[in-house]
């Protein structure tokens, strides 16, 4: 049985994939631009009765810190997306690219730099991988 998502063991199990993922480690590397925050909204039918946010603290290819918080100490964070608990799992499970989703508007880039996202695809990409090698139990 997986970790449930989002959980603190998700988390940390998440910030282990990261560390573990060397195609993470080469296309992270040059990212010094701060923490990221990934915001999912609450969902009282899914037993999430508030916003929370996976605060991951990624710099030059490594994630250094990574915790499960409530969604106003995200605000901290120098780039925070935000959706709901729906389309972060479609991400999780790789069937939409965030990048994408972003430009789209289905994740809310609501703090941040739009192109210096861009710039990170490749490793947009590989968080994705990293989180889809984490064992999960969905809501």
């Amino acid at each position: 049985m997986g970790h449930l998502f989002p959980s603190p063991e998700w988390v940390s199990a998440y910030k282990d994939a990261i560390n573990a993922s060397e195609g993470y480690r080469k296309a992270g590397r040059e990212w010094t631009h701060g923490v990221v925050a990934m915001v999912v909204k609450a969902d009282e039918a899914l037993g999430i009765a508030h916003d929370m946010a996976m605060m991951l603290d990624v710099h030059q290819g490594e994630c250094r810190n990574a915790a499960l918080v409530n969604a106003t100490e995200s605000e901290s964070a120098a780039f925070v997306i935000v959706s709901d608990y729906p389309r972060w799992k479609s991400v999780m499970q790789r069937e939409v690219d965030p990048t994408k989703a972003m430009m789209q508007g289905k994740l809310r880039l609501t703090k941040g730099h739009m192109p210096t996202m861009i710039k990170f695809v490749q490793a947009s990409k590989e968080l994705v991988d990293a989180a889809s090698n984490v064992e999960t139990t969905f809501r």
